[in-house]
């Protein structure tokens, strides 16, 4: 048993605690501060891949009391979202290094990161929780840490944004521990590994019961990762917040909580009940109607963040999809895109973020030979913008291409047909962007971004993932099937 999945969550909470007090020392130590913690985080979750994949899977108990009851479960969905969340949540915080001080109140600052640190300790602890009691807690510690981060930014809309987004995941968060509720009173249960021998037992005497609890297990978190139409709240949230929260918001914090609702179904409730209901071709259906309405909002947009938002809400929606067909290859695609979403997503909203400081430009139409003027973003964006549509050699590609295999192998190939005529929309509203980026610009000379270096790091160094799960999947795929094959064990 290692203890360094604990240690994560120690080390952000306490960072998170003391950031506040050694700002009154140094202004610039939060910032620096929040990065070499969150540095350590991703050691520490590399080690744990490491033990992991050297001693197998593995329970921890905090206090050495020994279960049932508080656990933490490390496998390999543990492992791929440990390393997804740490290393997506360091670039973003690179990022923010040369972007924050633009979008927010200097002495917001030390706030914004003691905020951010507990954010993704609470992310952490959602992929590991192994009993209800400890997930209901880090989902509250989320929903209200995911609300600051949008309502921070000075600004009505942000405030009202994050108003909205708090009432809604509120609500989220009530059909959560109602579901709660419900399999405790039939079970006496808590701890996951006991309910999944539990809930059938219980199904036998009171079907409905269980029945209404994954319902409301899969409404309250589709709320919290807007699976459509309950997304009502994210194009405002995503579109008003600095650009650091709208790529967390996008690229983690709505992917985790997809996560967390598909270890419920299958670890607990299993495939078979799940299919009882039958979900499966509800979310399916709720799924392609996401796809392409999300799709056909973003071509209707004029502001580039807000387009980037409801292309968000297609993007989720092949995720649902994935899960929903509830085969190994459809898991393995919607695992996929929860990375390379997340890379990708993130890379588009720092991309666009960097256009708005440099600039000051929102508006599409306007975009107009900005590749010259800042051809390295153009060019992250690009590549960006290509994965998103799913052109092969990105990694976009390979997580569309598992999710058209899985529904070949779950025996419903229009759903290869909703994948294909969605990348046609993708390509609607990315590409023209592009091209409008580097044409039209009357001196045709480049000239370098200026950027801050953090910004341009963080980019670069996303856009080289992206094209490394592109082009050379092969790791990924490995670590993804593992986590795959754990999620329906």
């Amino acid at each position: 048993m290692s203890h360094l999945p604990v240690l994560i969550l120690v080390v952000y909470f306490a960072a998170a605690l003391l950031l506040p007090l050694l700002a009154k020392l140094k202004n610039s130590f939060p910032g620096w501060g929040a990065l070499a913690v969150t540095s350590l985080a991703l050691l520490l979750s590399i080690a744990s891949a490491l033990y992991v994949g050297e001693n197998g899977p593995y329970s921890y108990f905090p206090g050495g009391h020994g279960g049932p009851g508080i656990e933490i479960t490390v496998d390999w969905v543990t492992v791929l979202m440990h390393l997804t969340i740490n290393l997506v949540g360091l670039l973003i915080l690179v990022y923010s290094l040369g972007d924050l001080k633009s979008e927010l109140h200097p002495d917001s600052l030390p706030a914004y990161y003691s905020i951010y640190l507990v954010m993704l300790a609470a992310l952490n602890g959602l992929v590991m929780a192994g009993d209800l009691f400890n997930l209901y807690i880090f989902i509250e510690i989320c929903t209200i840490a995911a609300c600051a981060l949008v309502a921070i930014k000075p600004g009505k809309l942000c405030l009202e944004a994050g108003l909205k987004y708090m009432f809604l995941s509120t609500l989220g968060s009530g059909m959560i521990l109602l579901g709660i509720g419900v399999v405790y009173m039939v079970t006496g249960e808590l701890n996951m590994g006991a309910l999944s021998e539990a809930i059938p037992l219980a199904f036998s005497s009171y079907p409905w019961n269980i029945y209404v609890a994954m319902s409301l297990f899969i409404v309250g978190f589709g709320i919290k990762s807007a699976l459509f139409p309950l997304h009502v709240w994210l194009p405002d949230a995503h579109a008003s917040a600095a650009a650091p929260s709208s790529a967390i918001h996008s690229g983690l914090i709505i992917k985790v909580f997809i996560i967390v609702v598909a270890r419920l179904i299958f670890q607990i409730f299993g495939a078979n009940l799940f299919a009882a209901i039958p979900a499966p071709e509800v979310i399916l259906l709720l799924s392609t109607i996401g796809i392409f309405a999300g799709s056909v909002l973003a071509i209707a947009q004029t502001d580039i963040k807000r387009m980037l938002a409801y292309s968000t809400i297609a993007q989720i929606s092949y995720i649902f999809m994935g899960f929903a067909l509830a085969v190994p290859s459809g898991i393995m695609g919607g695992l996929l895109h929860i990375v390379n979403h997340g890379i990708m997503k993130s890379m588009l909203f720092l991309a666009a973020g960097a256009i708005i400081y440099k600039t000051g430009i929102r508006k599409i139409d306007e975009l107009r030979g900005i590749g010259f003027r800042m051809p390295l973003t153009m060019s992250i964006f690009s590549i960006g913008a290509l994965s998103m549509v799913g052109i092969p050699g990105f990694s976009g590609f390979i997580s569309k291409y598992y999710l058209a295999f899985g529904a070949l192998e779950a025996g419903k190939p229009i759903y290869v047909a909703v994948i294909l005529a969605s990348s046609l929309l993708n390509a609607i509203y990315y590409l023209p962007i592009v091209v409008r980026a580097f044409l039209g610009h009357k001196e045709g000379k480049f000239v370098w971004d200026q950027l801050p270096w953090p910004m341009a790091t963080a980019m670069v160094i996303m856009a080289a993932f992206n094209l490394l799960f592109g082009i050379l999947p092969g790791s990924l795929l490995r670590l993804v099937e593992l986590a795959a094959t754990a999620l329906l064990s």
